[in-house]
């Protein structure tokens, strides 16, 4: 066991002292003979101070202390004498001293009052001298006391401040065995400065005894004397110190908790691997169902688009990425102008002036047969009329867009791909997240403050945090959902690969024109555009599209840009609205 920091810096000091005076025998000790005081305490001078310290160690390890603390003239009216109570041990422990029996007498024993404050570390003892010229100090010490190595080691401050300049200050240590070494240092805290002298009584080496000349206010002066084994019991008193090392302390109940939330998140990691591999497993198995031309014979035996599933493109974007957003909005309508519910017309430009469209809606029978979201989008779309601009298009615009967003969420569950609503079962995991990161936080922090064990709160902010980010992955699909996905999945697939020869020249047109708002959530719009443009020259001699309308000299040639500005300016109008900011 090791001492203080104080003490482990008088102890080479002390080695030294004590071979010099086990070598130099008595005549050694001489020079440093404090016995006599250097003033008498009959001559002292108006304002002088001195003080003798008797300390009596018993066998329980018990420091027994009187102080006679003498005044030259009058005396102040107060004095404070400070005790060091609480000093650093080691990185994870203070060293702590009690001190009992407080009192105080004047010479003639007349009782002195006594003033008590108190701090973390320290006890201010005031008295209230009333120009007394001797006033003396009872108290005893435990906690001084402590093996180390082969020998007992009493360590104290015996000073640890005067309010005033004392002149001179003596301490003298007996206990029931001769002392075997001794050290001290004084002034300022924390000095290594040796004290004025220092030796062991004399050629009989009794007792240890110390001399401090010339102590200001606020200095200290702290004593170390070794013992043989057996002289006391030791009396070590510690309490752990506060440090971030000790706060966060690794033991086995905060190692415990950090194992338990382990398997907690590994078998939370291996559930989620197992439903969102219900997906993985979709694809091997149904992908191959959707993997070819979504045509099938109409009246009069042509080919008609059929759609895995009858998906929808708003409901395809929803469905891959569990969120209803920019990009799904964009390509349903562009999906109900290719479906001959509104025309898309690009108006006339300058070079160097920006774009514009004119949305007109056509009235086209069955817009009560369209799905809630898409009507709702229509109505958003052309709220004071029949025809609006692109540019034009408000805060009304922006707020309808809400209405849109929360009815693609709910075609997921009443379609039954999820069982709950995406966003809401992503926005509820994600306040649990955060919730508990806080909380965590929190308990973290009181955790480091009253206790060892603030490894423990660390626990709840790691896994707060794992689930914060893992809430982006909790939506998780049925099995009818999965299989829906599996069957986009071939569609995509067939999308990235498919042959203009694959449909008859005649059909080309409308065809393709069905496959470009899939091809905008599959992010290949620029690709089937340019298909869509050929096919729309060769069929109709470029006279153009009957959804998509171009300025004066606009062509089909000029329609793969025509629309790729057009997704990228809606795209642009909707992402401004607060509603879209966020994705989640």
């Amino acid at each position: 066991m090791t001492g203080t920091a104080t003490g482990r810096a008088l102890l080479g000091l002390a080695a030294v002292v004590s071979t010099g005076v086990l070598l130099a025998g008595p005549a050694a000790a001489a020079p440093h003979d404090p016995q006599t005081h250097t003033l008498q305490q009959g001559e002292l001078a108006d304002g002088q101070i001195v003080n003798t310290i008797s300390l009596r160690l018993d066998g329980n390890g018990v420091l027994h202390a009187q102080e006679r603390i003498a005044f030259g003239g009058a005396g102040p009216a107060e004095f404070t004498r400070t005790f060091l109570l609480r000093e650093p041990y080691d990185t994870d422990h203070d060293r702590l001293y009690e001190l009992t029996g407080l009192a105080a007498q004047s010479g003639d024993g007349t009782p002195v009052e006594v003033t008590v404050t108190e701090d973390e570390t320290t006890l201010n003892a005031t008295l209230d001298v009333a120009g007394a010229p001797v006033v003396i100090v009872d108290y005893q010490v435990t906690g001084t006391v402590s093996e180390v190595g082969d020998r007992l080691e009493l360590e104290w401050t015996a000073v640890g401040g005067y309010s005033d300049f004392v002149e001179e200050t003596t301490v003298v240590v007996d206990a029931p065995n001769p002392p075997q070494a001794l050290s001290c240092a004084a002034g300022e805290p924390l000095s290594s400065i040796y004290c004025t002298a220092s030796d062991m009584g004399g050629p009989q080496a009794l007792v240890a005894r110390f001399l401090q000349a010339d102590l200001d206010a606020g200095q200290t002066l702290g004593i170390v004397v070794s013992y043989p084994p057996g002289t006391a019991d030791s009396s070590l008193i510690l309490d752990r110190s506060w440090s971030l090392t000790s706060a966060f302390a690794i033991t086995p109940a905060t190692a415990g908790v950090f194992g338990l939330l382990l398997v907690v998140l590994v078998g939370g990691l291996v559930l989620l691997i197992w439903v969102r591999g219900r997906d993985e497993r979709a694809l091997r198995s149904e992908a191959c169902k959707a993997d070819h031309a979504p045509l099938e014979p109409g009246v009069g035996g042509n080919l008609q688009f059929h759609p895995p599933d009858n998906v929808h493109p708003g409901q395809i974007g929803t469905l891959i990425d569990e969120q209803a957003d920019v990009v799904d909005v964009t390509a349903s309508v562009v999906d109900l102008a290719v479906r001959g519910y509104l025309r898309i017309e690009e108006l006339p430009h300058q070079r160097y002036s920006s774009v514009d469209w004119l949305l007109t809606r056509t009235g086209q029978r069955g817009e009560e047969t369209l799905l809630t979201y898409e009507r709702l989008l229509l109505e958003a779309l052309f709220p004071r009329g029949p025809r609006t601009r692109l540019s034009e298009l408000d805060e009304e615009f922006a707020n309808r867009l809400a209405d849109v967003r929360e009815e693609l969420y709910r075609d997921m569950v009443r379609l039954k791909w999820f069982a709950r609503r995406p966003n809401r079962e992503r926005n509820q995991w994600t306040t649990v997240g955060i919730v508990l990161s806080l909380l965590g936080a929190v308990v973290t922090v009181l955790l480091a403050i009253f206790t060892h064990a603030a490894f423990t709160g660390l626990a709840l902010v790691i896994a707060g945090a794992a689930v914060t980010v893992g809430a982006q992955y909790m939506p998780a699909k049925t099995k009818l959902g999965s299989a829906v996905f599996a069957h986009v999945a071939g569609f995509r697939a067939y999308l990235l690969r498919a042959r203009v020869d694959d449909v008859p020249p005649e059909r080309r047109v409308h065809l393709f024109s069905r496959y470009l708002p899939y091809a905008i959530i599959f992010d290949n719009v620029e690709h089937w555009a340019r298909i869509l443009a050929a096919a729309g020259a060769e069929e109709s001699g470029g006279q153009g599209l009957s959804w998509y309308r171009g300025p004066q000299d606009w062509t089909l040639g000029d329609f793969a840009d025509s629309i790729k500005a057009f997704t990228l300016t809606l795209s642009g109008v909707i992402s401004s609205t607060r509603q879209f900011r966020s994705l989640i």
